[in-house]
Order: C-alpha cells, then structure tokens, then sequence
C-alpha cells in the first residue's frame, strides 16, 4: 500500500463539506488498506437509503481523479449513542442508545399522535426503535398502536418483555392496568413508576427510545432528566397563542435541564374543508415559526388538523403505518430524519442545532 495513495485519498475526502453534519467527509469515512491499495469506508450514522446514495456518489466523485488506482467504496450503516448534555453519571438504559423526549406544554396538540408518527417514521427508515408511553395518568399509546388488550410477558425476574408493535417496540402503563383503572398516585409513585419502567424494560440493541411525555413541566419530566441521560427533545405545540404559551415553558424547561431541544412541531397547522378545498389557519398562524425563531431552534415540521389522522390513530395504525406515502406521512418522516441526523451529529460531537445564549432571567 502506498502511503502517498493514502495521503491523497485523505486530502479529496477531506475537500468535500457535509453541511447537514458540520463535518467534511473524511470525519466519517475510514481509509483502510487492503491487499492491492485502499478500501474507503463510509460510516453512516443514520437510516436513509436517499443519504446512503449521496453519500456514496460524493465519495466516488471526490476520488475521481484516482480512477486508476485499486480503491473499493463501501458503506456501513450504524446508529451510535449521541452525546448527551446532561451529567455523566446518569446511567445509561441498558439496551437503548439514544433517548428522545417528545413533550407539549399542555394537552390536547396531538404529542402522543406525533410521537407514535416519529417512532413508526424511525421504523420504517431501517432503525430499530422503541417508545415508552410516560404519560402515567393518561396512557394512550397502546390504543394508537392497537395493542390495548395485551399484557407484556416477563423476560425474567423484574424485567417485562416489550410489546411488539407495528415493528415497535412498546412499554405502557396501559397495558399494565385495565382501561378503567385510574392511576391515583403522588408524585413520588409515578416516579417511581417511570424509572421502573426505563430500567426494568428488556430493551435490545434499541437505536432509538421516543418518550411520549406527558403535558406539562411537572414531576415526570423532572424525573427524566434527572434519571437518564436523554440525547434530544421535541417539544409539539398548535399555533394557537393559548399554546404557544405553554409551550415556551417546555422548551425552558429542557434548557435548564440541559436536553437539547431538536426543534418544535406545529400540529394542526391548517384545515382544509371536505367539501370545498378551502385552507383555513382554525388556530392562527405561524405560531410554530415565532417559537422556534424566539429560541433559536428549527421549525421541524407542520401538520395539519386532519381527520384521516385522527381516524388512523384510534384505530390503532397511526398514518405513517395506515398510508406510508400520504403528504402527512412524508411530513413525519421529514421530521423523524431531521431528529436522527441531530442525533447523528452529536455522536459525531457536533452542534444538535443552533447555539442559544443563557442569562439570568
């Protein structure tokens, strides 16, 4: 193998900027030497079979002018754990790599809805995901996935089996109680509850744990942060001002326990008349752009109040599983890419989004 081949395959690779990763293409890229010159391996970091191509052309195009030298591309796909902002001591979720909390500053903007979408979106891309319904009072879902009649099995002493899901994988404390027992617990008890529920779980080679948080800023969050160490968060809102309000404390509240915020999610966005195809914004406009433009973080996505959405999901086959190609689908699975290339980009200790300033206010 020549060490000048290697030097100059280094320097092409590092020539090629990748803007969605702040990183060049020699940061993920591995220059091995084989028998009869080089293997150059790419080393994705997420599911997308559109990056994997992109990927793979901008590598080639980049050693072009070595066409007559023995180089190999090939290409690995493999979600590592994103480095976490949070205390180095929490322990990590055996089994689990990456954690994301979707989370609403009050109830009734469709978080559970988004966040059963983000996971199956996940599933769908090649990952291996899971999602943990932390919602303890109100459970929701295992009717969104259909699963609302089954019990977990045990694995071992302790330890419950996952449901399996629409290739989910699906811890609830509604299918720990009936539909009709009411949790009446303290705050202590639910804690108790989640932190049972993140460690006694038998979670394997998860690349993606999604929390379905509950509404609100209260003791379930709290113990989250506090408990493990959670890789990014997404906070759901309406664009309505009543919301918005609400949702701002979300998204303080991630900051002053050092989770990264990914972006925010504007839900029931528009609604278009079934009989005349007229677009109305029912609940405002451009809430979502405002509250991510006010903190510094993406807008990741719209959706807009449709009833095909609601239909799917207390059906238990949310969109992205019930119609994969719909215009809503697409817009989950935008949202669920941009979630694990921020991932992506922090196992890779980069920036998760835009740098935000702290003071004392």
């Amino acid at each position: 193998m020549s060490t000048a081949l290697m030097a100059k395959v280094q320097s092409r690779l590092e020539a090629i900027e990748l803007p969605e990763l702040g990183q060049n293409l020699s940061r993920i890229c591995q220059v091995l030497p084989k028998a009869d010159g080089l293997r150059v391996l790419i080393q994705q970091g997420m599911y997308s079979e559109a990056l994997s191509e992109s990927l793979r052309n901008k590598t080639v195009a980049a050693l072009a002018e070595l066409a007559n030298e023995a180089i190999d591309v090939e290409l690995v796909v493999e979600v590592l754990t994103a480095h976490s902002l949070q205390s180095e001591k929490l322990s990590a979720v055996p089994g689990v790599k990456n954690i994301v909390a979707v989370a609403s500053g009050k109830g009734g903007v469709g978080k559970s809805t988004t966040a059963v979408n983000i996971a199956l979106a996940l599933v769908q891309s090649g990952a291996k995901v899971g999602i943990l319904d932390a919602d303890i009072y109100g459970p929701s879902q295992p009717q969104m996935l259909g699963v609302s009649h089954k019990r977990p099995e045990m694995h071992a002493a302790n330890m419950i089996e996952p449901i399996p899901a629409l290739g989910l994988k699906v811890v609830s404390m509604g299918n720990l109680v009936t539909e009709k027992t009411p949790m009446v617990w303290r705050g202590p008890m639910v804690s108790g509850a989640l932190q049972q529920l993140l460690q006694n779980t038998h979670w394997q080679d998860i690349d993606y744990l999604i929390i379905d948080m509950p509404p609100g800023t209260g003791d379930i969050q709290l113990t989250l942060s506090q408990a493990v160490p959670v890789s990014g968060s997404i906070v759901v809102t309406t664009p309505q001002d009543i919301a918005l309000l609400d949702a701002r404390k979300g998204v303080e509240m991630f900051r002053k326990v050092n989770i990264p915020v990914f972006g925010v999610v504007e839900n029931m966005s528009t609604h278009r008349c079934s009989n005349c195809g007229h677009v109305e914004a029912i609940f405002g406009e451009k809430g979502g752009d405002s509250l991510a433009e006010e903190y510094q973080v993406a807008l990741l996505g719209r959706l807009p109040l449709a009833m095909e959405i609601r239909v799917q999901t207390d059906e238990g086959k949310p969109s992205v599983a019930a119609d994969p190609d719909s215009a809503v689908s697409l817009e989950y699975k935008k949202i669920a890419e941009q979630v694990a290339m921020n991932l992506w980009r922090q196992s890779l200790g980069g920036q998760s989004g835009p740098e935000i300033s702290f003071s004392d206010d």
